[in-house]
């Protein structure tokens, strides 16, 4: 079934140098604690589910809904700065601890040591800068997790990994145009 996308709100545009990655955190946490916000998004069994939210300074963000077993697959965010926060339930984090060229590669061999994972449950966050790598895993077999993303300055891009072992492969690179 494919992903369930709704606009809750109107998106605003930049007036000035735009929020810190620590402002963008604060942002998701006190967003995934509106109860009556994180109930309206509806939850679909078998795909990833989200809402457009107004962030702060002009940024995107989004309240997602990951069902059980579901993930992102490697990512990155473009150049674009960012934070999330688990609404509900209990999201895990792989990243890797490594700033990648992003440009004028196809496959690449990570260093040992690179792997990061964290378990992020309810009101827990991250924040990351422009050149943060990650997968976003709901790894229960029975429960939803919810959470609020944001980012700064809005994607331009988002760049789509696979990987074997230690080898990071580019597979592509998505433009806003395609998420709309």
């Amino acid at each position: 079934m494919p992903d369930v996308r709704t606009s809750a709100r109107p998106h605003t545009s930049d007036t000035g140098g735009g929020p810190s990655a620590p402002e963008l955190l604060d942002f998701a946490r006190r967003t995934a604690s509106d109860a009556a916000l994180v109930s309206s998004l509806p939850l679909d069994p078998e795909g990833r589910t989200w809402i457009r939210l107004d962030g702060p300074g002009g940024s995107e963000a989004w309240l997602i809904g990951w069902p059980p077993g579901t993930g992102t697959g490697w990512h990155d965010h473009g150049g674009s700065h960012g934070a999330f926060a688990t609404a509900a339930g209990e999201l895990t984090e792989q990243s890797l601890a490594a700033q990648l060229p992003t440009e004028g590669w196809k496959t690449l061999e990570l260093a040992d040591g690179v792997d990061r994972e964290r378990r992020l449950s309810d009101g827990r966050g991250q924040a990351f800068g422009p050149h943060h790598v990650h997968q976003v895993l709901n790894t229960s077999t029975d429960t939803h997790a919810v959470s609020v993303h944001a980012y700064y300055p809005p994607l331009p891009l988002m760049r789509r990994y696979s990987r074997t072992g230690q080898v990071l492969h580019l597979e592509e690179v998505e433009r806003p145009e395609e998420w709309a």
